[in-house]
């Protein structure tokens, strides 16, 4: 019999050893990566720690960043703070943080540390952001913050190392443990390189737009705000394109970050920016003065002048500087018109291919730059109807009629090839008053100009030459040139001295000096005109300006005492030999001294030092020179007030209907002094005046001493320029009347000194052939005085005269 036991349930599988081995091998990796990422940690620590004990002890001090005082240029002012020069490596304006508007740290935190004050010096954010867009196709970023770019432009260099960077974060780390938030935004935005010679985004306003930082709008901060980045590559003034696309893309960024609203940044964007794109604008141009002072604070202070931060502010004022700028610079270019065309400065080949024209203009253009309102462009076509020319930007100048006449020899048929206006051409034009163009020319003479103020010496309007990029010899301190008739009035002013009166007559009349008298080659000195009046009064003689009745004069007093005597003005005596010329002005003196000289009479007699600098400050204000003219005082008169007093009056009698009655004429105001200047063959030209609040001299010339042309006068020339000056700087000043001091007395409306009135005085001189007559009865016999002058027989007045042309 079967026995069947039952069969045991099957055994259930159990799970594969393979899921087992796996999730042991996830845990294995785990720990093992986790203790590999605290190993990491731990090596890092221990590697920060390394580099902290060695690299820490070597970070530079930063302390004196507490008190931040960065290489700052020298800055000179006009006496009403406008800016007229910078001189220094590094175009700097330290702007404290307070000071700077938010707009414009709005701008830089938008861009380059939008999480500047929430982060510790390092952006890890930042880290990975800039990671992950270099890891992708985005463009590259980086992730330095503020604090890591015044630690690298301050302390380091931008040499790309691992060293470098480690440096850097340190030195990071310290700015933030040291400085607050503030102070490191306040470093960088005074410190940060912006391009054209600027550092710092106040001097970049400036730079760009002409303006203070404090004026700027969202627009301008924005294109500010992206030259950090590469100040050469988004320089608006070199690459407008490449600044606006980056000036944009940060308007963005401030809206994103909720600096401006949706609005603001639209009326950003669409707003016409004005960037500074000419040398000229909005200049003051006082680069002459610039320069002199430049020189004077460096011989007191040295290298200094250049990073201290100095501020020099001068006795210049804006508006007159301003306008004696373009008065001389009409003057010329007056002048200028009536010469004969020299030609073009330069022929280039222009291109075949119309669009590559401009590309060879603008290279052109940029080795001639534009003069001002002397404008250069070269020339497309021309012919003796039509001019058409071509400027910066694409634009055509088309000159025809008159404005064809300055250039009439170089478009004429049988014009040389220098000569030649044509094609290729670089020609200079400029605009008329009646707003057409016309061909002009840089001129080659040259001129200088300088006002003063006679009751103390301050200068308030100087202008050396045509233009300082031209020209850098400052005509008005180192020229060294014959004044001409100019000079005259202080052989009168000595001439009182000796007993003559403004009625005293003298004879217009030949006068020759043989080869035995001179020494050397005959001397026969002629009038102006080539004429003469024959006898004539004191007065009437310098109105007319009368050559020979000035040698006269300084025949009758001596030359010896008439070259004293202009000592008394300032004037060096080496410079005016005594001899008979001086009466004629060949001596040398520059315009300064001239403005200097006119000016003792226009102050009543007292010698007064012109001066330029009023004062100097540093960086913080602190005042570290200041001049003060003192009071006039009897210590500094040159001459007595009676003396001054009347030959005010000759000099107002010269101005009213003399060779300079178109002053007050066209000035229609009595209180106008001065007196022209005309040298032989016209080589010089000047006119020095004043008004009892203002004195100026002009003189116009070539460097290289040659005929202005025959018909050239100071009276034609140099006047018109003192008059335009003149005309601005004397409105609304009121008339002045001189008091007449004690010692005079007016006869018949002629003035006298006392003790020369009514006949005492020398009554007339050169009337009889052979001497000068006197009033004196010995005066023919033997050597007298009478009213202060030697007579002199006929035969002691040739010795005499022989020893003036000894050499």
């Amino acid at each position: 019999m079967p026995s069947s036991l039952p069969k045991p349930p099957a055994r259930a599988k159990s799970p594969p050893k393979k899921r087992s081995s796996w999730l042991s091998s996830l845990v294995k990796f785990f720990l093992g990566g986790l203790g590999l990422l605290v190993a990491g940690v731990i090596g890092l620590a221990f590697f920060l720690a390394v580099a902290l004990a060695v690299a820490y002890p070597n970070l530079p001090d930063i302390s004196a960043l507490s008190d931040y005082r960065p290489k700052q240029p020298l800055r000179i002012y006009t006496s009403d703070k406008v800016l007229i020069g910078e001189f220094g490596e590094e175009r700097r304006r330290l702007t404290p943080i307070d000071e700077i508007p938010q707009i414009m740290k709005d701008a830089v935190l938008a861009i380059e540390d939008a999480r500047f004050f929430s982060h510790g010096g390092v952006d890890y954010l930042g880290v990975v952001r800039a990671a992950l867009a270099n890891l992708g196709r985005a463009k590259s970023q980086g992730a330095s913050t503020i604090t890591m770019q015044v630690a690298r432009n301050v302390y380091l260099t931008t040499e790309k190392s691992y060293t470098r960077k480690i440096y850097e974060i340190l030195l990071t780390f310290k700015l933030e443990h040291s400085l607050t938030k503030n102070q490191i935004l306040e470093i960088y935005m005074n410190q940060i390189f912006l391009g054209n010679r600027s550092y710092g985004f106040a001097a970049a306003s400036e730079a760009y737009f002409g303006k203070p930082l404090k004026d700027i709008t969202i627009a301008e901060a924005a294109m500010l705000a992206g030259l950090p980045k590469a100040p050469s590559a988004y320089n608006p003034i070199v690459n407008p394109s490449r600044a606006r696309t980056r000036q944009l893309y940060i308007i963005e960024r401030m809206e994103q970050n909720g600096f401006i609203t949706a609005a603001q940044a639209k009326t950003a964007k669409e707003e016409e920016l004005h960037v500074k794109t000419g040398r000229d604008a909005g200049r003051v141009h006082a680069e002459y003065v610039a320069e002199t002072v430049r020189q004077l604070v460096f011989n007191q202070y040295g290298e200094e002048t250049y990073t201290r931060g100095m501020n020099v502010y001068t006795t210049l004022l804006s508006t007159d500087q301003t306008m004696a700028y373009k008065a001389l610079r009409k003057g010329i270019m007056d002048y200028e018109r009536r010469q004969i065309y020299r030609g073009p400065e330069k022929f280039i080949d222009l291109p075949s291919n119309p669009q590559e024209v401009q590309d060879a203009v603008d290279d052109a253009l940029a080795d001639n730059p534009d003069n001002g309102d002397i404008m250069s462009a070269v020339v497309l076509e021309a012919n003796s109807k039509r001019i058409v020319a071509l400027r910066q930007n694409s634009e055509k100048v088309i000159i025809t009629g008159e404005g064809l006449r300055p250039g009439q020899s170089g478009l004429a048929d049988k014009a040389g090839p220098n000569i030649k206006i044509r094609s290729g051409a670089l020609i200079r034009v400029s605009k008329t008053p009646k707003n057409t163009w016309e061909i002009t020319q840089l001129p080659e003479v040259e001129g200088a100009f300088v006002a003063m103020d006679p009751r103390d010496g301050s200068v308030r309007a100087l202008v050396g030459g045509f233009d300082f990029e031209k020209n850098k010899f400052n005509h008005v301190t180192q020229a060294w040139r014959q004044p001409g008739s100019s000079f005259k009035p202080f052989i009168y002013s000595a001439a009182l001295e000796k007993g003559f009166t403004p009625a005293t007559v003298i004879n217009d009349a030949p006068l020759f000096f043989d080869a035995g008298v001179t020494g050397g080659q005959p001397w026969e000195p002629k009038n102006y005109d080539g004429g003469f009046e024959g006898p004539m009064s004191l007065r009437t003689a310098l109105k007319k300006s009368k050559n020979l009745v000035s040698i006269r004069i300084l025949q009758s007093i001596g030359t010896k005492y008439g070259q004293e005597w202009t000592t008394h003005f300032g004037f060096d005596a080496d410079k005016h030999p005594a001899y008979l010329t001086m009466a004629l002005g060949a001596g040398s003196v520059t315009p300064m001294q001239m403005a200097t000289g006119y000016s003792v009479f226009a102050n009543g007699g007292y010698r007064v030092n012109p001066y330029l600098i009023a004062k100097i400050t540093d960086q913080r204000g602190k005042v570290l020179l200041e001049s003060t003219p003192p009071a006039l005082n009897e210590s500094m008169r040159g001459i007595s007030a009676r003396n001054a007093f009347i030959m005010d009056s000759l000099l107002q009698e010269v101005a009213r209907s003399g060779t300079a009655a178109k002053a007050q004429a066209m000035l229609k105001r009595p209180d106008i002094f001065g007196k022209t200047g005309t040298t032989n063959d016209s080589i010089d030209t000047w006119f020095v005046g004043f008004q009892p609040t203002l004195a100026a001299a002009v003189w116009m010339g070539y460097d290289t001493p040659k005929k202005l042309g025959d018909r050239e006068t100071g009276g034609g020339l140099s006047l018109p320029i003192w008059i335009d000056f003149m005309s601005y700087a004397l409105k609304g000043v009121p008339v002045t009347e001189y008091t007449a001091p004690e010692g005079v007395v007016n006869i018949n409306g002629e003035w006298y000194y006392d003790e020369y009135a009514r006949g005492a005085g020398i009554s007339s001189v050169g009337m009889q052939s052979n001497r000068e007559a006197s009033s004196s009865p010995e005066a023919s016999s033997s050597p007298s005085t009478d009213g202060g002058i030697q007579v002199l027989p006929p035969s002691e007045e040739k010795k005499r005269i022989l020893d003036l042309f000894k050499n």
